[in-house]
């Protein structure tokens, strides 16, 4: 069972929210997932994520891998907050 960090999107039309999710590798995008991690709002600015490290760790350290998307976002967000600190 080869595990996957990705995105989920939630929310209206015109109003796309995400949840960063644990989810198997062959899954589709919106079905069921083994852990939820995150959160993800790109319509604020500056945008808004939550992400629980100790899980992300914790799924990274299983042999979970994070999907291309999921790495650059959160990739993007330790810059921001690495600039912003």
């Amino acid at each position: 069972m080869a595990l996957r960090i990705k995105l989920s999107r939630i929310g209206r039309t015109n109003d796309p929210k995400y949840r960063i999710i644990v989810a198997e590798a062959k899954s589709k995008r919106n079905t069921k997932y083994v852990d939820k991690i995150g959160f993800y709002d790109p319509i604020p600015n500056p945008h808004v994520l939550t992400v629980n490290s100790e899980k992300l760790a914790y799924w990274l350290s299983k042999g979970a891998q994070l999907t291309e998307g999921t790495s650059k976002l959160l990739k993007k967000h330790a810059k921001a907050t690495a600039i912003s600190a």
